[in-house]
């Protein structure tokens, strides 16, 4: 067996490299054994996507699950990660569940991904015994378990969500891209029953996902992209395999920047439906976010990189909006977790009520907060070079970066340094690849282009005085 580790996140590997039978009924086994010892005949839901042999890793999970004593329901079709979250932070009875899938990753890749009661993170403790349990010899002796349907519920909340009938008066054509991913079995359906025309594209049988990888990001969005233009639609949205993550594009078949959309939903929550509380978005967010907070009179609070650190801050009770650097929005009175699809719906209530196209929406965005350039890029190193910066990191303190001087410098987060102009830049070591993460944002192109280089050059240079030392 591969050297597996049960992480925050779970576990994923690709298929060729530690993702078999094996590896499933290790982890699986696991999981089981630590549920059953802390809860013993309580209820686990199991959920999977669409890649490959998602049903039956499934069906092999839950018989697993089912006899360490736990009372185990599998979803009866594939169904977005948020679906599977949301029935378990319903059921008083659940204690967690499980969700087979690779992520937003490539065909290539295979996973189980663990929540806890609330449909959120597993806590840290439930993490750390399930990798230690990894490497014993698990029995794969198999229980019953019963198949249930997870989709209407979940359906039905988000219709109690919105304002149905502002949808249904702008009836936009939507084309709703599933990128061969899960949100087929759930978004066209919705949409229809809110009254939007909806256009479905890449919606087969995605084992494979096509060839693509399912995730919301160019270039994969260009064929959501060709489809609005060649259809007159107002609005298209790709969805991420799992449905944490969406894409956003206008009717002339443009792709609104994935940075301009957590401030457009934080604005219609607050303006829009009511809502107060405070901000949450990681080191590597747009400065639009902490922006829009501050236009609207919210707190807006910062934590390192990682979407346990954005749960943690959710537990307090307190916040509105919990926003990744990627995209993914949490709206914590509905589920401790991503969910593109509520997103969705928020977008839509959005352009009803105000009767307003998606540019439009773009446009008063910048205008109420300026505008930004982002972007990131990966500095790819060996392993012992990357644990070489790490190291000396915390001693980096530049006093001036692009010729601009900082106002701030932070270690919370690999190193993170701010200027007067709201631009920054951000240095993170990967956890998980041998590369350093290279962050930056600026009013202008150029300003963006500039700090990436800068920041590419603090990587060289550390790493070429490391090395002289």
């Amino acid at each position: 067996m591969h050297n597996i580790h049960f992480l925050a996140h779970g576990w994923r590997a690709r298929r060729d490299a530690g993702f078999d039978r094996e590896g499933v009924v290790a982890v699986a086994a696991a999981l089981g054994v630590v549920w059953g010892t802390i809860c013993e005949g309580a209820a686990i839901v199991v959920g999977y996507d669409t890649r490959f042999d998602s049903r039956e890793d499934a069906r092999l999970v839950a018989g697993l699950l089912a006899s360490c004593g736990l009372e185990v329901r599998v979803s009866t079709s594939a169904c977005p990660a948020p679906v599977l979250e949301w029935s378990v932070a319903r059921d008083d009875s659940c204690v967690g569940g499980v969700y087979v899938s690779g992520g937003d990753y490539s065909s290539d890749y295979g996973g189980l991904m663990a929540c806890g009661p609330d449909g959120g993170s597993p806590d840290k403790a439930f993490v750390q015994d399930v990798d230690k349990l990894i490497a014993t010899c698990p029995s794969e002796e198999l229980g019953p378990f019963a198949w249930v349907d997870l989709v209407d519920d979940y359906v039905g909340a988000l219709l109690g969500e919105v304002d149905a009938g502002a949808i249904a008066d702008l009836a936009p054509r939507v084309v709703v891209d599933s990128m061969y991913g899960t949100a087929h079995f759930v978004v066209p359906a919705l949409l229809r029953r809110l009254g939007c025309d909806v256009i479905e594209i890449r919606a087969q049988d995605g084992s494979d996902f096509g060839g693509i990888h399912p995730e919301p990001v160019d270039p994969w969005v260009d064929a959501c992209e060709r489809s609005v233009r060649q259809n007159g639609a107002d609005l298209g949205i790709s969805f991420g395999a799992t449905c944490r993550r969406l894409a956003l594009v206008d009717a002339s078949g443009r792709m609104v920047s994935t940075h301009v959309l957590p401030p457009m939903v934080l604005g219609h929550l607050v303006e829009g439906r009511g809502r107060a509380g405070r901000v949450v978005g990681t080191l590597a967010c747009s400065a639009r976010l902490g922006r829009q907070a501050q236009r609207l009179g919210l707190d807006c609070t910062s934590v390192p990189v990682g979407f346990s650190r954005l749960y943690d801050e959710m537990s307090d009770g307190d916040v509105l909006l919990a926003a990744e650097e990627y995209g993914g929005l949490a709206f914590p009175w509905h589920l401790a977790e991503r969910d593109a699809i509520l997103e969705a719906l928020y977008i839509l209530e959005l352009a009803a009520t105000s009767r307003m196209s998606v540019a439009q929406l773009v446009e008063r965005i910048a205008s109420q907060i300026g505008r930004m350039s982002y972007g990131r890029e990966d500095i790819g190193l060996d392993i012992a070079k990357v644990q070489s910066f790490r190291n000396i990191l915390p001693g980096l303190n530049p006093h001036a970066m692009a010729g601009l001087t900082p106002i701030a410098v932070s270690h919370a987060d690999g190193l993170k340094v701010s200027f007067e102009d709201d631009s920054w830049a951000l240095l993170r070591p990967s956890r998980t690849h041998p590369l350093v993460r290279a962050y930056a944002e600026a009013p202008t192109l150029e300003g963006k282009d500039n700090l990436l280089t800068a920041a590419e050059k603090i990587v060289r240079d550390g790493l070429a005085g490391e090395a002289a030392g």
